[in-house]
């Protein structure tokens, strides 16, 4: 989206040096637009990146429901085993 953004705004630039106003006006509105829209899409993706990270810290700080082969062993031998 970025690169379409570019490409309008050299075209409104060159329309602009030929005088074409029309045509470089349009371009550069469209040029404008994709640049605000890509802006607010990669403001959402941070956002969105920031709390998925913090929801896998703290998954990852709570304990495991694992049980370690140390309390598997130990709880074994305790019955004869």
């Amino acid at each position: 989206m970025l690169r379409w953004a570019v490409i309008f705004l050299i075209i409104a630039i060159i329309a602009a040096l030929f005088g074409f106003t029309g045509i470089a006006a349009g371009a550069a509105a469209i040029a404008k637009f994709l640049f605000g829209l890509f802006l607010v899409l990669c403001l959402i993706f941070f956002i969105l990146a920031i709390s998925a990270g913090r929801r896998v810290r703290d998954i990852s700080r709570e304990k495991s429901p694992v049980i370690s082969w140390r309390v598997l062993h130990s709880g074994l031998r305790s019955i004869g085993c």
